[in-house]
């Protein structure tokens, strides 16, 4: 196996690139606690409006539930080789409460949960944390945002 080697990108390009891949991926893996039945991480479609993620569940899910019992959540994009990492604390809306920041989920899917049968919760994660690296080369200073702020 080969592998090429990396150049280390400096702050600014790790945010823009952080950045990019918040507006144009479509999915991340989720990951929740529950103080008895431990860890749970699903995969969700998300929206990026600019300041936070918006996901959708169903208002029954685990992941809905354990968010109820601990609010504090991981989040990864689904590359291993170009890792992004954030933290933040999730909280919930059912669809007919949701602010409007919320249409950003409906927009980029085409998907309004709000009109399903059964109900659905939006969940949205304001990072705190954020890390990204490619490699070794960029384990130092792969935090990229610490206390909500974009650290360059």
């Amino acid at each position: 196996m080969h592998t090429p080697k990396i150049t280390p990108r400096d702050p600014a390009q790790r945010i823009r690139d952080t950045l990019t891949r918040l507006t144009t991926e479509r999915d991340l893996w989720l990951s929740t606690s529950h103080p008895t039945h431990g860890p749970h991480q699903v995969p969700l479609w998300f929206a990026w409006d600019g300041t936070a993620l918006w996901m959708c569940t169903s208002a029954t899910s685990a992941t809905a539930r354990n968010l109820h019992e601990e609010p504090r959540v991981r989040l990864s994009l689904p590359d291993t080789t170009d890792v992004v990492l954030l933290q933040g604390t999730a909280k919930l809306y059912p669809t007919a409460d949701a602010p409007p920041e919320a249409a950003a989920f409906i927009a980029k899917f085409a998907w309004d949960p709000g009109t399903e049968e059964k109900p659905y919760v939006y969940l949205r994660v304001q990072p705190k944390t954020v890390r990204a690296w490619r490699g070794v080369p960029e384990l130092r200073g792969r935090v990229v945002m610490r206390d909500g702020v974009w650290v360059e």
